[in-house]
């Protein structure tokens, strides 16, 4: 007997439902490429953490009613719920912990243009504002207070330099093609262009690789 036929008979209302499948492989394709890409990818914008948080929701729920139950059936799809269940929480984690630590590393980078305060959620914004709020607070208490005004701002650009730390957009990622498309790659010797198929997997620097990622052509792996 397969493990969903289990949860059917405990639960006829339990089935495989294509839908969750899919949100399942877009969470973990976004967590992957989180946290393999140096800069802050768009926040999800198709509703899919709504829809995920919503689930973990619903079987944090099922999983109480059904504790407690004797029956070896029950007890069996209980752990097999439990099991999936942490899968999904980890993963939630996990992104949402990779998102953090790039913001709270280069909060005014992400905070100073729309386009870029666009690729964080709401919470995520408001976040970023009151975390770079407290962080001047305690500069300014802790020494720049004895500084002229002009000196006190974190974002100077002063000379054509700006104090505003950013991601290394030459790291190196892993990419897989997802379409047949021309691979520009810039390297310290030399230039070089790759007729790209589809499943093909190239390291680029990011900054090479990011329009690939963002024209749906490629994916951080």
């Amino acid at each position: 007997m397969e493990i969903d036929d289990i949860l059917r008979e405990v639960d006829p209302a339990s089935q495989s439902i294509p839908a969750e499948t899919r949100d399942l492989q877009a969470l973990t394709r976004a967590w992957v490429a989180e946290r393999s890409s140096p800069e802050l990818l768009h926040w999800p914008a198709d509703g899919l953490f709504e829809r995920v948080n919503d689930r973990i929701k619903l079987q944090i729920e099922r999983v109480e009613e059904m504790t407690g139950n004797m029956d070896p059936k029950t007890n069996f799809a209980l752990i097999v719920i439990q099991t999936e269940l942490e899968r999904f929480k980890y993963l939630v984690r996990s992104y949402l912990r990779a998102r953090i630590a790039k913001i709270d590393k280069h909060t005014l980078h992400y905070l100073s243009t729309p386009e870029l305060r666009a690729r964080l959620s709401d919470t995520e914004q408001a976040y970023a504002t009151r975390h770079q709020a407290l962080l001047h607070n305690h500069y300014l208490s802790s020494f720049l207070s004895a500084f002229p005004p002009t000196l006190q701002n974190l974002n100077d650009t002063a000379g054509n330099i700006s104090m505003i730390d950013t991601p290394d957009l030459d790291t190196a990622v892993f990419i897989r093609l997802l379409k047949d498309t021309l691979v520009e790659g810039h390297g310290t010797d030399r230039d070089g262009v790759l007729d790209g198929k589809n499943g093909d997997v190239i390291i680029l620097r990011w900054s090479d690789a990011k329009s690939l990622v963002d024209s749906g052509h490629a994916e951080v792996i």
